[in-house]
């Protein structure tokens, strides 16, 4: 599995716009409107680092309105259902 995690600046008036055409590409699993220095921030998930590069360049920087994307590479998933599960081990 990969995953990344994609930044991404809109022109202001496109913003909701670009964010459904986003969230429409297969892999994207979600899109946030967020606060701070970008505009959307859009989660992917895929089976190899290769779809990433089909579908962020090749797709979510092509959206009408995008004007820049900075992606971020995931290398481990932490969620507090496995840090629990973790410090439980042998507790029971």
């Amino acid at each position: 599995m990969a995953n990344a995690i994609v930044l991404i600046d809109v022109e202001s008036d496109r913003i909701n716009e670009a964010a459904q055409k986003i969230v429409e590409i297969d892999g994207v699993t979600a899109v946030y409107s967020v606060a701070g220095d970008v505009d959307l921030v859009a989660v992917v998930s895929t089976k190899s680092s290769d779809d990433l590069a089909t579908i962020i360049p090749g797709k979510i920087a092509k959206v009408p309105g995008i004007v820049r994307t900075h992606t971020l590479m995931a290398f481990r998933e932490y969620s507090a259902k496995q840090l629990d599960e973790a410090f439980n081990i042998g507790l029971d």
